[in-house]
């Protein structure tokens, strides 16, 4: 969804409530500090003015002394206010972070399926770090301007109004005016930079991912120069917003120049008519010379602000996106007597994929579902895990629909074992440990040896606590799916979903496998997924599925 600067910065500037006080604080010290700075070079025009014989407020000792005291103050209250201003920015890119991880978890496993990995790697990592631009250096100083440049009007209008005048009018331009040019100028350009640069971080994961084929086929010259390609891209956008933010930066240091010179002529106008004295000329003139800091940082800020927007609207993307299913809660939790559903219907965007399906699955049996790849066998197991929500009948667990079920409840009820077992990169105990936390190593143990892996992991150098690799690579397909089997049975739940168990077994661990589900399923349901005519001879049922229906 593309959002306006505006809407995104309102945003995320609500994200700050939680840290509202120290926001405070930053503020008020850095209105403070920048009133230090400017008073410094106030002080040293009065100096001068004072020897050069003009009458002035103070004494030259006296403006000195004052001097050294708003150095020191401003150096102070400026580490005070950027210390301030990044634990605000920090924490709450933390809080972010959290909240994106969050939605994330909320969106999965259906809507994050087939999203591009390495644009969500880019939204998480560096998206998100380039808030910090916003909550360190725009909301505070936003303020910040605001309240100095209003206490600098005031002092400036004290000598005479149309000074004051003169101030505000270059205050809006410069703090207002300039900062919303120069972000139109940018256009769209931080938007497609932070897009070119996810596909290209996307690009770059997939290569490394699929090294091994691009060396067996020889292919890696089209890979580095589709590569080479994108970053190029990348480059030129990159190139086009710093050609702007150059441009809009010499607009700048004209308009203040334009500005000075328009205060040091109206107030030499106002002096030759008698209308303020020669020390007016020289403070107002002086004070708006020194005052420009804070808002200057906000001109400065527009082009900046376009990649903070474009990585501010693509996390608020993430955080606004509504999952496919939500989470139940507030549910009498219920125990598992068995499953069925009745005549389920369920498509993929506009293919259909399971069609008036009905079949029964009695508590204590284990019910193999055979069927060609594409009949909707695997999406019938990710209906009852309610991954998706169905498009008409019923999934129904213990006479209860399972849209009628808390969502922990359901999925303590269930161990769902998938076609493509995912294995982080930790210990192979670990990774066990992801089915039940608080697990023994008795039952860790229990589980692998029913999965018959047991004794290839005390094999091993390090036996459970070898470490996997990245996706699990330092294993073969068939070890990472007997680690995935061990999973299920250490979850020890009652309705146990398998899809494909043995596809990447021989026959011979095939056949120990099989053999353990069969002891060891008394008191579980079992749903066996396969394309194998051997892995059935253990099921109590046997449905035929094609084109999502039961045959």
């Amino acid at each position: 969804m593309k959002r306006s600067g505006f809407k995104v910065m309102t945003r995320l500037a609500g994200l700050v409530k939680p840290l509202i006080g120290f926001m405070v604080l930053a503020i008020i010290m850095g209105v403070v500090g920048n009133l230090c700075a400017s008073f410094i070079t106030i002080s040293g025009v009065t100096a001068v003015a004072g020897l050069l014989g003009f009458s002035v407020k103070w004494s030259i000792k006296a403006v000195f002394i004052s001097m050294g005291i708003f150095a020191v103050l401003r150096g102070i209250l400026r580490y005070a206010e950027q210390a301030s201003n990044h634990f605000i920015a920090f924490k709450l890119l933390a809080l972010i972070r959290d909240k994106v991880f969050g939605a994330l978890r909320k969106l999965a496993p259906a809507k994050l399926e087939g999203r591009d990995k390495g644009d969500l790697i880019s939204i998480i990592s560096s998206d998100i770090e380039l808030l910090e631009v916003f909550y360190a250096h725009t909301i505070s100083p936003m303020a910040i301007a605001l309240i100095f440049s209003i206490i600098m009007c005031l002092i400036v209008g004290s000598y005479h109004w149309l000074l004051g005048l003169m101030a505000a009018i270059a205050y809006i331009a410069v703090g207002v005016i300039l900062p919303i040019y120069i972000s139109k100028f940018s256009g769209d350009g931080g938007l497609n930079f932070r897009v070119k640069s996810g596909e290209l971080s996307s690009f770059i994961l997939d290569s490394l991912r699929g090294l091994d084929e691009i060396i067996q086929y020889n292919c890696g010259n089209e890979r580095l120069d589709a590569m080479l390609q994108k970053s190029r891209d990348l480059a030129q956008e990159d190139g086009s917003l710093k050609s702007k933010a150059g441009m809009g930066s010499a607009v700048l240091s004209a308009v203040l120049i334009a500005f000075d010179l328009c205060m040091l002529f109206l107030s030499t106008y106002l002096y030759l008519k008698g209308e303020i004295l020669f020390d007016g000329v020289l403070i107002c003139t002086a004070a708006l010379m020194s005052s420009f800091g804070p808002v200057v940082a906000l001109a400065n800020l527009g082009s900046t602000l376009q990649y903070t927007f474009a990585a501010g609207n693509r996390v608020l993307d993430i955080l606004d996106e509504k999952p496919v299913v939500e989470d139940i809660t507030g549910k009498e939790d219920v125990k598992f007597e068995g499953a069925e559903c009745r005549n389920l219907s369920f498509s993929y965007d506009e293919e259909e994929i399971i069609s008036d399906l009905s079949l029964t699955i009695p508590k204590g049996k284990i019910v193999g579902i055979v069927g060609k790849s594409g009949s909707g066998k695997s999406t019938l197991l990710k209906l009852f895990m309610r991954f998706w929500e169905s498009d008409s009948g019923e999934l129904i667990i213990s006479g209860k629909s399972i849209n009628d079920i808390n969502t922990d409840n359901l999925r303590d009820m269930e161990s769902f074992m998938t076609q493509e077992t995912h294995l982080f990169k930790d210990s192979i105990l670990n990774n066990l440990l992801i089915a039940k936390s608080d697990a023994t190593m008795e039952q860790v143990t229990a589980a692998c040896k029913k999965a018959s892996v047991h004794d290839f992991i005390m094999g091993l150098p390090q036996g459970y606590n070898t470490d996997v690799g990245e996706l699990g690579d330092t294993l073969s397909g068939g070890e990472r799916q007997r680690i995935g089997l061990a999973r299920a049975f250490l979850h020890d739940s009652p309705f146990m979903l398998l899809d494909e168990p043995t596809s990447n077994l021989d026959s011979l661990n095939e056949a120990v496998i099989l053999q353990s589900l069969h002891k060891q399923h008394e008191g579980k349901t079992v749903v066996l997924v396969s394309h194998r005519p051997s892995t059935m001879g253990i099921a109590d049922k046997v449905y035929s599925v094609e084109n999502g229906r039961v045959s």
